[in-house]
């Protein structure tokens, strides 16, 4: 039995079923674990959500959701529009499109492997793990409840732009959803910088890589996240970057975890100039 954790997809549903095969992947005794981003922007974002969706529903797989992800639940639901270079509406589109989204909605911002911890973008420098457990289940049970729509509307923002504990309401919960599932950039006092989308190389003044703020609070996890796909495939001590581009023409790639083996597959994407 192997456990894995794949990079952002985006919609790659030829090269996710190329890695599989790769790694032998038998659902009736190995799980994966996906970073997020399972759509947008590729051209088989719904192929991939019926793909894991499936070998979720016999508990051989589970996701993060990703900027992209929120993405498509907000469009499914009318409170965003697509925009050049997005390709859900192949989603929207489908018959099946209520019953992938909703599974989709279910998902969570945190999962945790013994010392290992999945998000999409990565974690704030004050949070301790047991803080960001606590602060992604607040938003899972916002996106798994009754009202989740009135929730879902007043979602997207890049203000507050800095964490604090005493947020409430809507502020606080645009906080913890944009350190999740957009961070790259941020400060020590947890002050996210949301323009900058190039490599780390490319820092603000004042700003860190979120992985290299001296005293984070949760480096003695080992985090796996996705969402920077122009840092590329980074992996460090306490960190493993996997959105090594594969709809940007890089690749797909899986980690397994007992070992921490490297498994990847070309792109067969072509390459863009467009990154987010």
């Amino acid at each position: 039995m192997s456990t894995y954790v794949i990079g952002d997809i985006q919609g790659c549903d030829d090269e996710l079923g190329e890695l599989l095969a790769l790694i032998r992947f038998d659902p009736a005794n190995d799980h994966v674990y996906f970073v997020g981003d399972l759509v947008n922007r590729g051209p088989k974002s719904a192929e991939v959500l019926r793909r894991v969706k499936a070998l979720s529903d016999v508990g051989a797989a589970d996701s993060v959701l990703g900027n992209h992800d929120f993405f498509l639940i907000m469009a499914l639901e009318g409170f965003s529009k697509l925009h050049d270079g997005d390709t859900l509406d192949q989603v929207l589109r489908a018959e099946d499109a209520r019953e992938l989204v909703d599974w989709l909605r279910q998902r969570p911002l945190l999962i945790e492997l013994d010392d290992t911890v999945i998000v999409h973008a990565g974690l704030l420098p004050a949070w301790t793990m047991a803080d960001a457990r606590s602060l992604a289940h607040e938003i899972e049970r916002e996106l798994r409840g009754p009202h989740y729509r009135s929730f879902l509307q007043t979602l997207f923002g890049n203000e507050p732009r800095s964490w604090h504990d005493d947020l409430r309401g809507v502020a606080r919960q645009r906080a913890i959803v944009n350190a999740f599932a957009r961070l790259r950039f941020c400060t020590a006092f947890s002050e996210i910088e949301f323009k900058e989308k190039r490599d780390a190389s490319f820092a603000p003044k004042g700003f860190l890589p979120w992985f290299r703020l001296p005293g984070r609070r949760t480096a003695s996890a080992h985090v796996m996240s996705g969402h920077w796909s122009s840092e590329g495939l980074r992996l460090l001590p306490t960190v493993s970057l996997l959105d090594s581009g594969c709809l940007w023409g890089g690749a797909l790639t899986a980690v397994r975890l007992h070992d921490r083996a490297l498994f990847q597959v070309p792109s067969q994407q072509p390459v863009s100039l467009l990154q987010d």
